[in-house]
């Protein structure tokens, strides 16, 4: 397991932007209004090793853990969702996150702000710190120090008690270098071995989906703990949460998304955040599972999701949650999964699974068929039984033409993986477009082995050479052949020996 570096304190003293800098890249939200993030954020961060030690020494790898403000809704009084629910009600499941976080890290940073000075709510986190025992794991990180003259008021930190605070500014990037440097120490000291570097090889996945449909739940019960807040306030996650998983020798990374909903209704500049950040997070993502709320009809929103994810070729498994709040006899998964087939045409190819995530139902097979799909994305097809797979369907069945030309494929072959991407060489690429696109490529799912993800198929015109190409060619080979035949009889009639000399020269024997 990799260390895990804790950011916590009070709301606004700066934590999402210190992940940020620290991780050098926009990982969290950052947004004056207190409570924009609400789950723990966390995301590797490599953590060089400091210019003093030895040549040679190993770089740390950390997960890296971003925290909701430590009360949030009751420092700053009653706060109301768009559809008047009390947010107040999330803060005993925020400030829960935040003590499992400060009991699973080695080390803590305890993040104050210099400028407003220290509150009761700064000592009451330093208290909670002293009493879980934990206070030799902390560092005390004193932001907002923008300029000269907030040193002096950041140095005041100290009188937590938890040791010399760290000086940063995550406006100007002050100090982000030492207290990198400072982290490094304190794990390197602790003895934690550092495991070997695995982020290349883990599988990303994206959980995507409308408000409320459960994807949070969805990742709990795929984490085996509550790693996101569950709510029946929608819109409850902000970021894009990242949860590293192993299953089987081989890590997965889970990414919890903010659930979306027609965006002329986002309420504030937040949800338009993290509506950017849902859409970074498919983008980076090597497989994605649409959740779908089975107590309500295919929306608009899921449809824009599914369309976006087709849109970028992402391997897609369609999860069904909730179907313990349905009828059987009403709904049956055989039913469903007809109706989901016919409102997401897009994805008729891909793998249903009916899930009730708050009871972990359905849940178990998910890790393994988010990496069936990665593989999937990756096969390569021979190239022999690739042709034989198009003749054979041409042969059942080829394209028609109103003016009767008939369809030829010259050639065909896999150049791509990530999505599967097939070029064939055809004599006429359009002949192979609509709806006989259409009817190729479903059934070339049944005959490759990447039948449940996105391919792509490209028609190109076998490629002639220009007349121009073709004369140069014929001289250069003219040229060439008129060269070996001088050099051949040269060697079989040994005409080097009857040559006249050169420049009117004799061979060197004197008249």
């Amino acid at each position: 397991m990799r260390p895990v570096v804790a950011i916590v304190g009070r709301p606004n003293v700066g934590k999402s932007s210190l992940l940020n800098k620290l991780v050098g890249r926009r990982v969290s939200i950052v947004d004056p209004t207190p409570g924009v993030t609400r789950d723990r954020v966390v995301t590797l961060l490599t953590l060089d090793a400091p210019t003093e030690t030895p040549r040679g020494t190993p770089d740390i790898v950390v997960e890296c853990m971003d925290t909701g403000g430590f009360g949030i809704y009751t420092a700053e009084g009653a706060r109301f969702d768009d559809v008047g629910k009390d947010l107040a009600e999330l803060t005993p499941d925020i400030e829960a996150q935040i003590a499992r976080a400060r009991q699973e890290s080695d080390v803590i940073l305890f993040v104050v702000d210099a400028q407003s000075g220290l509150t009761s709510l700064d000592r009451t986190v330093a208290r909670l710190i002293r009493e879980e025992g934990v206070a030799n794991r902390v560092i005390v990180v004193a932001n907002k120090v923008d300029g000269p003259n907030w040193e002096a008021p950041g140095l005041e930190a100290s009188a937590l008690g938890l040791g010399e605070p760290t000086l940063s500014s995550t406006t100007n990037g002050h100090g982000i270098r030492q207290l990198r440097e400072r982290i490094w120490f304190v794990l390197n000291e602790a003895g934690h071995p550092q495991p070997e570097e695995q982020a290349s090889s883990d599988v990303r996945f994206a959980i995507v989906g409308k408000r409320n449909a459960g994807k949070s739940s969805l990742l709990n019960a795929l984490a085996g703990e509550e790693r996101a807040i569950v709510s029946d306030i929608a819109g409850t996650t902000r970021d894009a949460v990242d949860i590293r998983i192993e299953y089987e020798g081989r890590g997965l990374i889970a990414v919890d998304t903010a659930g979306l909903r027609k965006r002329k209704s986002f309420a504030d500049d937040i949800e338009h955040y993290a509506y950017f950040r849902m859409l970074d997070a498919i983008r980076r993502a090597d497989v994605a599972i649409l959740v779908i709320d089975a107590t309500e009809p295919v929306s608009s929103v899921d449809r824009k999701l599914a369309a976006e994810l087709v849109r970028q070729t992402k391997p897609t498994i369609l999860v069904v949650n909730k179907t313990d709040l349905v009828d059987p006899a009403e709904a049956g998964a055989e039913k469903f999964a007809e109706y989901l087939t016919k409102e997401l045409k897009a994805f008729s190819f891909a793998p249903i699974v009916f899930t009730a995530a708050t009871k972990d139902e359905g849940v178990s097979e998910l890790s393994e068929l988010v990496l069936d799909l990665y593989d999937q994305a990756r096969e390569r097809m021979p190239t022999g039984p690739l042709n034989a797979a198009f003749e054979s369907i041409l042969k059942d069945r080829g394209p028609s033409s109103a003016l009767g030309t008939r369809a030829k494929i010259y050639f065909v072959s896999q150049t791509a993986v990530g999505p599967p991407t097939i070029v064939c060489k055809v004599n006429k690429p359009d002949l192979f477009e609509g709806g006989y696109r259409r009817y190729l490529e479903n059934r070339l799912r049944e005959l490759v082995p990447f039948g449940e993800v996105p391919f792509v198929v490209d028609f190109v015109t076998r490629s002639r050479k220009s007349v121009h190409e073709l004369r140069t060619a014929g001289r250069r080979a003219e040229h060439d052949a008129s060269k070996k035949l001088d050099e051949f009889l040269a060697e079989d009639l040994n005409l080097s020996d009857t040559l006249p000399p050169i420049d009117g020269q004799d061979d060197g024997v004197s008249s």
